[in-house]
């Protein structure tokens, strides 16, 4: 009885380790591949990275390794280029429009989410579907409504434009977020004495926080790499970091270690910022994604 007992035991032991040599391979396998599309999409900004500290000769050597320089850091400020007023203002652009944005997005959202209101399925629909506008459709009414009441090259038309575009999204994200806090909180508190902005600022807004700030930094993003329409409503004194891109051209051609240095700029604080609230971010996504 015991040799019988034994021999299905062994298989079953031989099947198991067989199975778990199958599932390491596997998940080597998908490592192996995860790596390989992290390592392609890191290709571009690795070059970016590399070619902002090369002179203009360098840069079109495929060389690792090569003595590093920061002039073009500076050159880049230097007129003609003056990025440090395209810097400023694109700071200023996109944190005025974070500021206005996400607390009128969040008051949308609210009512959106807290009260039954008449045509709201309608309403919801046509926020929702202005984001399917092409930008290149609506560019020329925004010229000429901004060139007739004097907008034209200002960081208040930008501010405009951009709070047009990133409201619809804000709105639609919080909304979700919003969605997902249990009324009974709210009622509590209601019944308990505290008024509807009370229970708003005390209890809405602490629970939605990882979900507002998550829209923050997607409204902020937009805002601050946002290209057409600062490329034809603004000339000089408003244009952003995107379109000052455009200005490193020479007799030689394309100042590529020029507009390395600058992409980097513009980069860096995407990566702080993401570094930053990379906490509330991660909730933020998981309570939008599963309620």
């Amino acid at each position: 009885m015991s040799e019988q007992s034994a021999v299905p035991t062994t298989g079953a032991n031989s099947e198991f380790w067989t199975g778990k040599r199958k599932q390491r391979f596997w998940r080597a396998v998908q490592t192996i591949l995860i790596l390989i599309a992290a390592f392609i999409m890191l290709i571009p900004i690795i070059w970016i990275f590399l070619a902002a500290f090369k002179s203009h000769v360098e840069v079109y050597q495929l060389r690792l390794f090569f003595t590093p320089t920061f002039e073009n850091f500076g050159t880049v400020f230097e007129d003609p280029y003056d990025l440090g007023s395209k810097l400023y203002n694109s700071t200023i652009v996109a944190f005025v429009t974070v500021v206005f944005a996400i607390p009128i997005a969040t008051m949308a959202a609210y009512s959106f989410s807290r009260f039954t209101l008449k045509f709201e399925t309608t309403i919801l629909v046509v926020i929702l579907a202005t984001q399917f506008v092409p930008a290149v459709v609506i560019i020329l009414p925004f010229f000429i409504m901004f060139r007739d009441l004097g907008l034209l090259d200002t960081r208040i038309g930008l501010i405009l434009v951009n709070l047009a575009i990133v409201m619809p999204f804000a709105i639609w994200m919080i909304k979700g977020f919003i969605d997902g806090i249990p009324m009974d909180t709210e009622e509590a508190a209601m019944v308990d004495g505290s008024s509807r902005l009370q229970v708003i600022r005390n209890i809405v807004l602490p629970m939605a926080a990882p979900g507002l700030v998550t829209a923050s930094i997607f409204c902020f993003i937009l805002a601050w790499n946002e290209f057409l329409f600062a490329l034809f409503l603004t000339n000089r004194e408003a244009t952003t970091l995107p379109i000052g891109l455009a200005l490193f051209r020479g007799e030689e051609g394309d100042l590529w270690n020029l507009l390395s240095a600058a992409g980097i700029i513009i980069m860096l604080p995407m990566f702080v910022l993401a570094l930053a609230i990379r906490k509330y971010f991660v909730q933020g996504m998981t309570m939008g994604a599963v309620r």
